[in-house]
């Protein structure tokens, strides 16, 4: 994962042109509402674990939600990727929806625009190849198409792209204080925060812990892997450590173990 434009104070204020393209989506959205198909709800039924596990009146509140994603969300194909598929849309439309489903309403806004590329890409920017990144300057998030069929194959491995990307979209999103949304509670924020060096520092030392090696690059990957294996290992996450467990349950308004029974 690569953040572009790193100085803090950027992700603090809004400019005119996202606020100008929110606008447009929101427009769309309101006109042109995306509704999902019985059939597409069968083929998230078969293909996305956390919707095929919910109660049936979460599995609505989620449709509704996803929804709400897609219509406010531009999919576009880079890299030679001719056509962003019904399936693609659906599948990094249910990933956002998860993230974001402890919230009545949040969207994500401010991430306006998915790029999907077919496989790993190089960044002019920093000359190497990404399997996806964030770029809160112009409002986007790109994942390699390839490496999130690979983090959707194996639902209990704690590795998914999707997951990673929209995990750190999420955490910038709280720090842009005027995009009419608000994420994590301050208390919330302030207990997960609590467990987090313990852990960074068990990383880089090497010890034997939960997380892999790359979350003790900085404090954003811990985060990114950490809602990683909350939703994919979740049972073995809060035997591991109860404290953080739980204090993510509370940041994220949401606790797979219970919705998913």
């Amino acid at each position: 994962m690569a953040i572009t434009l790193g100085d803090c104070h950027f992700y603090l204020h809004m400019f005119g042109s996202h606020l100008f393209i929110d606008l447009i989506n929101q427009a769309r959205w309101r006109l042109f509402p995306r509704k999902v198909s019985f059939e597409e709800v069968r083929f998230l039924e078969q293909h996305f674990y956390y919707f095929a596990q919910l109660r049936n009146p979460h599995k609505r509140e989620f449709i509704h939600r996803l929804e709400t994603i897609l219509s406010s969300k531009r999919f576009l194909g880079r890299g030679g990727l001719e056509e962003v598929t019904t399936e693609m849309e659906l599948l990094i439309g249910a990933t956002i929806t998860m993230v974001v489903f402890g919230w009545k309403s949040l969207r994500l806004a401010h991430f306006h625009t998915i790029l999907v590329y077919p496989n790993t890409y190089y960044s002019t920017i920093n000359k190497i190849y990404h399997r996806g990144e964030v770029n809160p300057k112009h409002g986007l998030i790109v994942i390699s198409w390839r490496c999130f069929v690979e983090g959707l194959a194996d639902k209990s491995d704690g590795i998914n792209l999707g997951i990673h990307e929209v995990a750190h979209a999420l955490k910038l999103a709280n720090w842009i204080q005027n995009d009419g949304e608000r994420e994590f509670s301050p208390q919330a924020w302030k207990e997960y925060s609590k467990w987090v060096p313990g852990e960074l520092a068990k990383v880089k030392s090497g010890q034997g812990t939960f997380f892999r090696e790359s979350a003790g690059l900085n404090e954003h990957e811990f985060f990114a892997v950490a809602l990683e294996n909350f939703f994919e290992r979740s049972r073995e996450f809060k035997e591991y450590h109860a404290q953080l467990y739980q204090s993510l349950v509370q940041l994220l308004r949401q606790d797979p173990l219970v919705l998913m029974g």
